[in-house]
């Protein structure tokens, strides 16, 4: 049996960017609806650390009136960083803050969560389709065989946004490299060596094309990704239904590799998680279209570096204000918004693309070192 409702504000996907959204329009009085297709918030792993920016993040939050909460997920220290040769020597050491403090993104989206009203977000309603109807308004289907009208829809879906078709046929490409999810738990207690060569925070050893990155989150624990630029096909042709194997065949690329760091792909206490890198090209955009927009990896998927939970935060935030300072002008709103969005989206994929060049290009890990010593500059 299907059955429909209308609403004024409904937002596709309940990660940090949607619910930064819904937080702030229920700030300013104005109310939404998440929907999410995941059947609670505790049914997956939501990952690691995150380095929470003075320029996007942080305004974002403050924005929802979450800063006081923020500052106490911190996790000290952790912004320190230490870049290893694949001996184990250390090339380059650093344990200053930068006004980056890292914080987990599973306790982050907790206190978005906790700060919505009841009911805010629908959790198990999987997108099964979006159309038109005209004027602005759109249809949201879901697998349930429900339905929802929306005045104003927005797409904070991801990678494989459900409602960015309406907005532009561009879809996410392989950029050519992956990451292999690891953790081992305990670790200053069962792998001293390890957790030694890790340090307080972020570890990073690399060569051209490959390496280890790896961030030390609650007590003991080490979370890595292991980057390997391969096609699609070189990780298709691995058995990640058989464990064992698959960690032995991704470490194969790290023979000669300092035992303390292969550790973290070979002595996981989780099974490895394959993550391929998608991105969309650098200067997505679209025609304005009434009635619906997109934010977060919706709008501007890159490689990972840093950015990406940072700007879907911030879209969300700005969003939300520029509909609280035009509540009955909404296509100023979206037109508004978008045209900051895209300029700093595409600054932001640009730079992660140069960042990758500096982590597993043909001069790693030399560029970086100069990068974070401010050589490159000088």
């Amino acid at each position: 049996m299907t059955s429909s409702s209308t609403t004024h504000v409904t937002i596709i996907g309940a990660g940090l960017g949607g619910l930064t959204l819904a937080r702030v329009l229920h700030v300013h009085g104005i109310a939404a609806t998440v929907y999410e297709a995941e059947p609670s918030p505790a049914a997956r792993a939501q990952g690691g650390m995150l380095d929470i920016h003075d320029d996007s993040g942080q305004p974002a939050l403050e924005a929802a009136g979450l800063t006081d909460e923020f500052r106490a997920l911190v996790l000290e220290g952790r912004e320190a960083t230490r870049l290893l040769d694949t001996d184990g020597t250390v090339l380059f050491e650093d344990d200053t803050t930068r006004g980056r403090p890292e914080v987990l993104r599973g306790a982050l989206r907790r206190i978005l969560l906790d700060s919505l009203p009841d009911g805010t977000v629908r959790w198990g309603h999987k997108v099964s389709g979006v159309r038109a109807l005209g004027e602005g308004r759109h249809e949201v289907g879901f697998a349930d065989g429900s339905t929802v009208v929306t005045s104003l829809l927005v797409g904070a879906d991801g990678a494989w946004s459900r409602v960015r078709p309406l907005l532009s046929g561009a879809t996410p490409e392989y950029t050519g490299r992956s990451f292999v999810e690891t953790y081992l738990f305990d670790a200053d207690t069962r792998h001293p060596a390890t957790a030694k060569a890790v340090g307080a925070g972020a570890l990073f050893v690399l060569a051209p094309g490959r390496g280890i990155q790896a961030h030390r989150e609650n007590d003991g624990t080490l979370h890595t990704y292991v980057a390997l630029t391969e096609p699609r096909s070189w990780f298709d042709a691995i058995d990640f239904a058989d464990p064992a194997a698959a960690a032995a065949r991704i470490a194969r690329e790290f023979e000669g590799w300092s035992p303390e760091l292969t550790a973290l792909i070979t002595d996981g206490d989780t099974d490895p998680v394959l993550r391929t890198l998608n991105a969309l090209p650098i200067d997505h955009s679209w025609t304005r279209v009434p009635g619906v927009t997109l934010l977060g990896d919706a709008a501007h998927l890159a490689a990972p570096n840093g950015e990406g939970a940072n700007l879907a935060m911030l879209d969300g935030a700005e969003l939300a204000l520029g509909i609280a300072e035009n509540p009955d002008d909404i296509e100023t709103a979206l037109t508004a918004y978008e045209q900051a969005m895209f300029p700093r989206s595409a600054a932001a994929a640009a730079d992660g693309e140069q960042l990758h060049e500096l982590l597993f290009g043909a001069d790693t890990p030399h560029r970086l070192i100069d990068m974070f010593t401010g050589a490159e500059a000088r």
